[in-house]
């Protein structure tokens, strides 16, 4: 970790802001695949996340690789997807925290494409009223540059992470509260943008409606995302 922070010189902002012990949610705009390694890489503590369980079943010397290497940086394999798979994978960030660690998610759910900040979804609120967990907004600046998405290797750019003040939503309600959570999700992404400055998009970051149906379905049923 100490090479890879002599290479590419990223500026680090308000590490000190990361408690040390306990658990903690560190929740994160997101720009780049890179971005699940600059975190841990600069973070004053493991930071453990999920990512896709495809990283960890790879078959020969290439699966190998992959498998040590998320490893190494605090990737917890998991099913991605919606609905029961995305509950299922809150249930693995809860576990994490019950171990008193750090775990870092990103509320948008992938990566912006377009440098916008979206909508959070809701899960991050579920696990920080949950667990009892402080919440650190934490910023991202510059990493679609030094790894672009299509790209295989970092370019030699400098990034800027910063990790913004703890945030305690436990005064919004309860995790069972929709509302508690939709409020405390709005309360870090504000954090976020605080810290970013990024254009809000002011929708969620999902992929287009394949049909005519599917437009109309989300347009009357507005489920919440998590």
């Amino acid at each position: 970790m100490p090479i890879v922070r002599g290479i590419y010189r990223p500026r680090i902002i308000g590490r000190s802001n990361v408690p040390r012990t306990g658990r903690v949610i560190l929740a994160s705009n997101h720009l780049s695949f890179i971005d699940s390694v600059a975190i841990p890489v600069v973070a004053p503590r493991r930071v453990q996340f999920l990512a896709k369980s495809s990283y960890f079943d790879g078959k020969g010397f290439r699966g190998w690789v992959s498998r040590i290497f998320f490893t190494s940086i605090g990737a917890v394999g998991v099913e991605r997807g919606a609905g029961a798979a995305a509950q299922e994978a809150l249930d693995a960030g809860q576990r994490i925290l019950e171990t008193e660690s750090a775990f870092a998610i990103y509320p948008e759910g992938t990566r912006s494409l377009d440098g916008r900040l979206y909508k959070g979804r809701t899960g991050v609120a579920w696990l920080a009223l949950s667990t009892g967990s402080p919440v650190v907004p934490v910023g991202l600046i510059g990493t679609d540059e030094l790894m672009p998405v299509g790209s295989t290797v970092p370019r030699l750019k400098r990034a800027t992470v910063i990790f913004g003040e703890p945030i305690d939503v436990s005064h919004h309600g309860p995790a069972t509260s929709g509302k508690a959570r939709r409020l405390a999700t709005d309360e870090i992404m504000a954090a976020i943008h605080a810290l970013t400055g990024q254009e809000l998009a002011g929708s969620y970051n999902e992929s287009p409606p394949a049909d005519t149906i599917e437009k109309i379905k989300r347009a009357v049923f507005q489920r919440e995302r998590i």
